[in-house]
C-alpha cells in the first residue's frame, strides 16, 4: 500500500510544539516537507525534522496528497481554498475560517471535489474526555473551564472568543451530543475591548451546560465536571479524573505510557484524519460539526 504523503503549510508554536512531534513519527505516512512564507524560517524547522522546505505552497502541494495548516486564521481562507482546489485532504487548526461565510464555502468546496476536511478540535479526542463521554449516562450537567494566567489581549475580545473560548464552547458541544440553547451570559472586557472575563450557560434538551474562560486567573487550570445520574465526573488539567459513584470517590491513575500530546488529544486527531483518509470517510469535525461551535460563538458576539 502507498503511503500517504504528508504537507505542513505554517510552522509556527503549534505546528512545533503539537504536530510535528506526531507527524515527523512516520510510519504510516510520509512527511514530505513544510512551507512558510519565511523561507528561512521554513529551513531551520524544517531541517530539524528532517524534510524540505518549500519556497511555495503550490510546490508543496504537488508533492502531497494531504495537507496539515497551521498558518494564521487570517489566512486560513485562501490557503484552504487553494488546497482543495488543488484535490488536497485538509487538516486545519481551528476557526475552520474567519467568517461562517468563508467557513461554508470551505465545506462546500471539499464536498465538492470529494476532499476530507478536519478542523482540529483536539479535545474531542483525548483519552479522558472521551471515557468520560463514554461512560456517562443520563447527563444533567456539564461544565468547562479554561482558565489563563496572564493572557489578556494583545487583540480584541473577538478574536479571543474564536481562537480560545471556541474550544470550551466545542468541548461541551461534543460532550452533550446536543445542539446547544443559549439562556444567559456575560462578556466583560476592558477599556480597549479585550476580553478578561466571559461564562455562558446554555440547555441542551434536559443538559444544561456552563462553560467559563477568565484570561487573567493566574492559573492555566482546564476543568471538566459532568454530572450524571449515579456519578459525577472531574477532569482537570485532561490529566486527572476522579469519579465519584454510590459515595465512593475513586481517581484514575495516568496511564504511564501516555505522553502530554496523547493527554491532549493532538495524537488522537491526527490519526483520525488520516484514518478517514485512507478510508474515505467523514472526520468527526467536518461538514456542520467543524463550524458548529463558531455558530454559537458568532451568536454571543451578536447578544
Amino acid at each position: 500500500m502507498t503511503k500517504l504523503r504528508i504537507g505542513v503549510v505554517g510552522l509556527g508554536g503549534i505546528a512545533q510544539k503539537a504536530y510535528l512531534p506526531i507527524l515527523s513519527q512516520a510510519e504510516r505516512w510520509q512527511l514530505v516537507g513544510g512551507f512558510s512564507p519565511t523561507l528561512a524560517k521554513a529551513q531551520g524547522v524544517c531541517d530539524s525534522y528532517r524534510m524540505t522546505a518549500f519556497s511555495r505552497l503550490d510546490e508543496l502541494a504537488e508533492q502531497c496528497d494531504a495537507l496539515f495548516v497551521h498558518s494564521s486564521t487570517n489566512t486560513h481562507f485562501d490557503v484552504v481554498r487553494e488546497l482543495l482546489q488543488r484535490g488536497k485532504h485538509v487538516y486545519v487548526d481551528k476557526p475552520l475560517a474567519e467568517t461562517l461565510d468563508q467557513a461554508e464555502q470551505l465545506i462546500a468546496l471539499a464536498e465538492q471535489k470529494n476532499c476530507r476536511l478536519m478542523v482540529g478540535f483536539n479535545r474531542r479526542f483525548a483519552p479522558r474526555y472521551v471515557q468520560i463521554k463514554q461512560q456517562a449516562s443520563d447527563v444533567a450537567a456539564i461544565r468547562m473551564d479554561k482558565h489563563r494566567h496572564q493572557n489578556i489581549g494583545p487583540k480584541d475580545a473577538r478574536f479571543t472568543l474564536l481562537d480560545d473560548y471556541l474550544h470550551v464552547v466545542d468541548t461541551a458541544l461534543w460532550m452533550s451530543g446536543k445542539n446547544l440553547k443559549l439562556k444567559s451570559g456575560t462578556l466583560h472586557t476592558n477599556d480597549v475591548g479585550q476580553m478578561i472575563y466571559a461564562e455562558h450557560h446554555f440547555s441542551a434538551g434536559q443538559i444544561q451546560v456552563t462553560t467559563s474562560m477568565h484570561r487573567a486567573a493566574g492559573s492555566q487550570r482546564e476543568v471538566m465536571q459532568v454530572v450524571s445520574g449515579g456519578a459525577i465526573y472531574d477532569a482537570q488539567d485532561l490529566r486527572s479524573l476522579h469519579i465519584e459513584r454510590d459515595t465512593v470517590l475513586s481517581e484514575l491513575p495516568i496511564a504511564g505510557w501516555q505522553s502530554t500530546l496523547e493527554q491532549r488529544g493532538f495524537v488522537g486527531a491526527v490519526n483520525h484524519f488520516i484514518d478517514c483518509v485512507e478510508n474515505q470517510t467523514a472526520p468527526i469535525t467536518s461538514g456542520e460539526q467543524a463550524i458548529a461551535a463558531q455558530r454559537i460563538i458568532e451568536g454571543l458576539l451578536s447578544q
